[in-house]
């Protein structure tokens, strides 16, 4: 995991907060697969987008999430955001695409769901950020393509 190539920007977040946002976001899934609720997957829809293209400072769950943080104490531990932005960006994808499928094949958008409840569970139990995993291997490789050196 340390050879990932994340976005990076000087701005940062807490990662504690990060952690309990993705853990909102694992019931917030949970409910909609348990109860095919279409409200849920447009709850995560705003929020994601929120979180991904506006410069409002928190979304509904993250302030949640930095209530919950308080109340529990945990630590600052600050992280790059720029990559939790680009994990918000594929987030969006995910509830559109759920949005989508909920109408068109309602198994599909669960299953859908339950890619992104796994991502958020990686992000919430383990620290790992699924975003990070896919900017390195599919986003930078065609942003910054490796020259092809000429046989010598």
């Amino acid at each position: 995991m340390r050879n990932l190539i994340c976005p990076i920007s000087t701005l940062r977040v807490n990662e504690n907060v990060v952690r309990v946002t993705a853990s909102l976001v694992v019931a917030l899934v949970a409910l909609y697969v348990y109860s095919g609720n279409l409200l849920f997957i447009l709850l995560l829809g705003i929020d994601f987008t929120i979180r991904a293209f506006t410069s409002l400072k928190v979304s509904p769950l993250s302030w949640l999430a930095i209530q919950l943080n308080n109340l529990l104490r945990l630590p600052v531990l600050l992280t790059d955001k720029a990559k939790k932005i680009f994990a918000a960006r594929v987030g969006v994808l995910f509830t559109l695409a759920m949005l989508v499928f909920f109408f068109v094949h309602p198994p599909t958008s669960i299953a859908l769901g339950l890619v992104l409840m796994a991502f958020a569970l990686l992000e919430a139990v383990f620290n790992i950020c699924v975003g990070c995993l896919v900017y390195t291997y599919f986003v930078f490789p065609l942003l910054n393509p490796v020259p092809v050196k000429p046989n010598a």
